[in-house]
């Protein structure tokens, strides 16, 4: 009887599918290994997720009542919120903030940042979330159009000496006068006083001049730099160390979540007057 069993079991055997014959061979074969090269899979996410600002750009950061505030902290919050990362604000001066980053004191920095090639050959940055356009202010009784290279040939143009508006009137409206000053608030002085026809500004540092008193009475907004001018720069974007692809997708999926639905604007506008995408 056993013969016949044993007869019986191998007929079974090579009768069977290869695939179940193979298990009733090796019941304990190991499963199959990935196959070389194959990606390994994503980092978890840091949790908190640490965010330094500097704490002393108003509007975009600063410190009330003992505490990170403005447009950046702000943003920073409802990215979080959206992503939902669980997240901390800590402030840190602006020397020595992106080794910060480098050496893991934090996991991002969201302080005006604006992202340039010698920054972001150290760190890298997510899409920009802000953006400040030049404009141009002129005195209320100046009757001139839009500004553009033909309206301004001939004009003399106020502008901070250091700042990137320099060269753009050179490079982009060469038929123009410039006046370089130390600083933007000795251009609007001459521009009251009529010596220069216009300034050229970042426009909230021309928004503030423009809400008080003496720049209300005299002065106006008269028009901008076209937006993607190469020579604005990208905008600000969030500082991340190099390869923390994870966090920069995980930030820039929130950051359309919030344009898209209007709640960027409706956070900007209670730092910011105009449009800052």
């Amino acid at each position: 009887m056993s013969r016949l069993l044993s007869r019986l079991l191998l007929l079974s055997l090579l009768a069977a599918p290869p695939a179940l014959a193979e298990q009733a061979a090796s019941p304990s074969a190991p499963s199959p290994s990935a196959p070389e090269g194959s990606p390994s899979p994503p980092a978890p996410l840091p949790s908190p997720v640490r965010i330094a600002t500097e704490g002393g750009r108003p509007p975009f950061n600063y410190v009330e009542d003992g505490k990170p505030a403005g447009f950046e902290v702000a943003l920073a919050q409802a990215l979080c919120a959206e992503a939902k990362l669980t997240c901390t604000i800590v402030l840190h001066q602006w020397d020595g903030i992106i080794k910060g980053l480098e050496t893991g004191e934090y996991d991002a920095i969201m302080a005006a940042m604006a992202i340039t090639p010698k920054r972001a050959a150290r760190i890298a940055f997510t899409r920009p979330y802000l953006r400040i356009p030049f404009a141009y202010v002129a005195r209320r009784d100046t009757a001139l159009p839009n500004p553009d290279p033909a309206t301004l040939k001939g004009r003399t143009i106020g502008v901070a000496a250091h700042g990137p508006q320099v060269a753009y009137l050179e490079q982009r409206v060469p038929g123009a006068e410039i006046h370089t000053f130390d600083t933007l608030a000795d251009a609007t002085l001459d521009l009251r006083a009529g010596r220069v026809d216009l300034v050229l500004g970042d426009k909230l540092d021309l928004a503030t001049f423009l809400a008080r008193p003496e720049g209300d009475a005299c002065c106006r907004f008269v028009g901008e730099v076209p937006a993607g001018e190469p020579l604005l720069g990208e905008g600000v974007g969030i500082g991340l160390r190099k390869g923390e692809t994870a966090l920069r997708e995980t930030f820039e999926r929130a950051l359309a979540a919030l344009i898209a639905d209007g709640r960027y604007d409706r956070i900007r506008a209670a730092y910011i007057p105009f449009d800052t995408k």
